[in-house]
């Protein structure tokens, strides 16, 4: 015990490595629409950032794919007020923590059952 404390494992990080990733295309006028129609709080959460966070938080919220780009796998035409949903990056990750995502109506009944 005594030699864990004198000799306390080293964790490494910072070092680069080069990655190739495809990069899907996001329309921003899609996304201005899915706002005006949907507002800048989580469909998931209700989370707003401006009532949080004041004027750091006006217009901040992710917006996620009903379908993920990924399954679509080319470009599309897409429906900014049924394609895309205003949701917080906290349940952005949620949705996407397992293949394929949940729903935003999977997610908010996980929220909701844990309540």
């Amino acid at each position: 015990m005594a030699e864990e404390i004198d000799n306390p494992t080293r964790y490494i990080e910072g070092a680069t490595k080069k990655v190739s990733v495809n990069v899907y295309e996001r329309n921003p006028m899609a996304r201005k629409k899915c706002l005006e129609h949907y507002g800048f709080s989580c469909v998931i959460c209700g989370f707003d950032f401006e009532k949080v966070f004041g004027e750091l938080g006006i217009g901040f919220i992710h917006v996620h794919h009903i379908i993920e780009l990924i399954q679509i796998g080319k470009e599309y035409e897409i429906d900014p007020i049924n394609d895309l949903r205003p949701v917080c990056p906290n349940c952005h990750a949620m949705l996407h923590k397992k293949k394929p995502a949940f729903t935003v109506e999977e997610l908010v009944e996980i929220i909701n059952d844990n309540r």
